[in-house]
Formats: structure tokens, C-alpha cells, sequence
């Protein structure tokens, strides 16, 4: 079906905008900073949102209001979902971003407006005020194409102050995490250089563990902290709950990045007793991981602009994932034991499989689903692709993994 855009409005609470393709349907309140707020694949909801604020419709609960707000972080209104921000975050100057929260880029109302593209996609388009501390104003552009099992975000910060600016563009995606033992998160990077930098340590830095050569896995763990990844290669993924959601974004081998040089990071979090008073007096809510992408931070002059590009995805299953395409991601081969393993593709777009430099026929894929097949050894680490089935394109499915825990 052709995506479809939907407004809910009613007096005295906010607007909310639906994007739904059949595949997925996508939920956005523009006047909660802008927020996407639900990602339901098949119906399944797929981030974490918070249910004491905000009902499954999206509504504020009786008593909240949606409105902008500043303080400690104890005062922010955790929305969850996804969000941008400026970074560096800090405290200490003006080159640094005070939030969570913050009354304009956070909290604040975005303007915001619907298309639909040539191709049938349902596009919409926010933007925030102007932002006197930073000197940005954001703007988030989210892109819903037909047969597919993915969203592009499109992030821009231009410059509206009178002078030069230096900011990277801060994607937060904040997804319901199970407990400890269960799914987590793989995070590719440099196949020599798998080093992590700690970050916003609360109760302490999450573990990880290479998985494979240039993958990183961390599992769900009840701590508070962050990891980032200064090799990171631009894809990461998060499984959860029966689905797996992946980010692929650019990077700039020779751009300088936050945060210690981190393209990527990841956050945990679950629910504590008492307030950490040095995190603001955060008081984590739930079990909660944020993945969460930058673009190089650079300085942009007044009417100069950042951009940067994410293609989230979802599909089900939840098995370790080893390298994410276009087309959809690979998880890890379990050996047969007859010389044949067994391998499967976790779909974003309808079509069929092969093997892309004999155009083998390996099987046939739907978007948001799981295709298990058995290929000999000698397919491990062949380049596939898909045909699709709406148009006919040929699209990069990556390559057949090639063993690895």
C-alpha cells in the first residue's frame, strides 16, 4: 500500500501526526520537541515510551501537559522515542548544550508539514524555533516509503545566530530494553581498533565484548552509563522485545566527533531507588537503552548548515546480528553439522534473494520478516542482493555472514 499521513486533532492537547505504509506506522508529537514517538512494526510497538506521561494514542495523561520546560534533569519530561540534539552536552560554557531539558530544541513546539513524494513516500518535515543558546534551529525531516521496513531521518542544524558556531547533530533513539541475558546491542566497528570511551557514568560503565572481528556486543545489563565508539563504522543494531531495529549512518574517517571522538554511542539504564545527584538527580524510570548516532562536529558560519542521514530499520527476530544492508541484516550461521549452515536475512524491503555475482536464487523476503535458509560453506561471505518486487531495482543485501559468536 502507499503510505498514508493522518492528523489527530482534538482541543486542548496537542497534534498528532501518523505516517503508516502497511509495514510500519510511525507516530509524532511536533510539539514535544519534535518527538517521533512511536515505531510499530506489524502492530508491534518497537521504542520505548514513557506510559505515565503519555497514553498509547500518544495523548498526554490527565494532569500532564505538554509544554517546554528548562531545569535539572530531575524537571525533564522523559518523553522517550526518538529526538535531536546539539552535542557536545555539558554544563561548563556555551560551547556546550544544557539539556535535558531545554525550553526551545528539546521541549519546545516545531513547526511542521506534510508531502507526498513522487515515489509515493509520506515525508514529514519539523522545525524548531530559533534557539538563542546554541544559535540553531533543528530541523527533522522524516521520509515512510512504500514496501519497506525503514524510515529515513534526515537531521539539519542551521546557524540563525549573528556569529560562528560549533555543534554536532545528536540523534537519540530510546527503545524498551529486556532484562539482563537477553538481546542488547551490536555496534560495528574497526576490525583492529574495537575501543570504547566511558561516558556519563552513573552507577557505571556498561561491558562489552568483541562478538565478532569488528563487532562489539553489549548485553542487556542493569547499569547506568554510557559507551561510545570512536572506530564505529556506521551501523548498529538493537534487539529487543521479538525485533531487531538498526541505524546506519555516515561517517567521516577524518572528522572530529564529541565525546572523545565517538561517532556512536550507547546509553542503559534501568530503574533505581534513589536519584544519582551527580547526573542531575536523574531518576531512571525503566529499563531503557538509547542508541545514538553524530555527525562530525564542525563550525558552521551564520545561514550555514549541518546535515546528516539515518536509515532506521525493523524486522523481527532477535538473533546477533553481523552486518546490516540496504536490504535488510544478516544474523550469525549455526553450522548444520552435514557442511551446510543455516543463515538468515531479517528483511527491510519485499523481493527476491540471490547470490549477487551469479544471480543464485537464494529465497524469497518480506519486509519486517525473517527468511531462513541453508547455504553451503562456500556462500559464506558472497556478496547478495535483492530484487524487489515493487519496481524490479536491484538493492545491496550486504554479504552472507561468515561465523562469529
Amino acid at each position: 500500500m502507499l503510505p498514508s499521513v493522518s492528523v489527530d486533532r482534538a482541543a486542548g492537547r496537542p497534534e498528532v501526526v501518523w505516517l503508516d505504509n502497511g509495514i510500519l506506522r510511525l507516530g509524532v508529537v511536533p510539539a514535544a520537541g519534535g518527538r517521533l514517538l512511536s515505531v510499530a512494526l506489524h502492530g508491534h510497538e518497537t521504542l520505548w515510551r514513557n506510559a505515565d506521561l503519555l497514553d498509547d494514542d500518544l495523548h498526554p495523561r490527565d494532569g500532564h501537559r505538554i509544554e517546554p520546560h528548562d531545569g535539572p534533569m530531575s524537571a525533564w519530561s522523559n518523553y522517550g522515542g526518538d529526538k535531536t540534539w546539539p552535542a557536545p552536552q555539558g554544563w561548563s560554557g556555551p560551547g556546550e548544550w544544557a539539556g535535558p531539558p531545554d525550553p526551545v530544541l528539546d521541549s519546545g513546539p516545531y513547526a511542521w508539514s506534510t508531502d507526498i513524494g513522487v515515489d509515493g513516500a509520506a515525508v514529514l518535515t519539523m522545525t524548531s524555533a530559533d534557539d538563542a543558546r546554541s544559535g540553531l534551529r533543528l530541523q527533522r525531516e522524516i521520509v515512510l516509503r512504500p514496501g519497506e521496513s525503514a524510515y529515513e531521518l534526515t537531521l539539519r542544524g542551521t546557524n540563525v545566530s549573528d556569529g560562528p558556531v560549533s555543534w554536532s547533530l545528536w540523534n537519540v533513539t530510546q527503545r524498551a530494553a529486556d532484562a539482563p541475558g537477553s538481546g542488547g546491542v551490536w555496534v560495528g566497528v574497526a576490525p583492529d581498533d574495537a575501543r570504547t570511551v566511558e561516558l556519563a557514568i552513573g552507577t557505571g560503565a556498561p561491558s562489552a565484548e568483541v562478538a565478532a572481528p569488528g563487532i562489539v556486543y553489549l548485553a542487556h545489563q542493569d547499569v547506568v552509563g554510557k559507551l561510545g565508539f570512536p572506530t564505529a563504522t556506521g551501523w548498529l543494531a538493537h534487539a529487543a522485545g521479538g525485533s531487531t531495529t538498526t541505524q546506519v549512518v555516515p561517517v567521516d574517517e577524518g572528522g572530529e566527533y564529541p565525546d572523545g571522538g565517538s561517532r556512536v554511542e550507547v546509553w542503559m539504564e534501568h530503574p533505581l531507588e534513589q536519584p544519582i545527584a551527580h547526573l542531575g538527580d536523574l531518576l531512571p524510570p525503566a529499563r531503557i537503552v538509547e542508541v545514538e548516532v553524530l555527525s562530525p562536529r564542525r563550525t558552521i558560519e551564520p545561514g550555514g548548515q549541518l546535515e546528516i542521514s539515518v536509515r532506521c530499520a525493523s524486522a523481527d527476530g532477535e538473533r546477533p546480528v553481523r552486518s546490516v544492508a540496504f536490504a535488510g541484516h544478516w544474523s550469525a550461521p549455526s553450522a548444520q553439522g552435514d557442511g551446510r549452515f543455516a543463515v538468515a536475512f531479517h528483511a527491510y524491503v519485499n523481493g527476491t534473494l540471490y547470490v549477487g555475482d551469479d544471480d543464485q536464487r537464494i529465497g524469497e523476503i518480506a519486509a519486517g520478516q525473517v527468511t531462513e535458509v541453508l547455504v553451503t560453506a562456500a556462500l559464506l561471505g558472497r556478496r547478495a542482493v535483492v530484487i524487489r518486487h515493487e519496481d524490479g531495482r536491484r538493492v545491496d543485501a550486504g554479504r552472507l555472514p561468515e561465523g562469529g559468536r
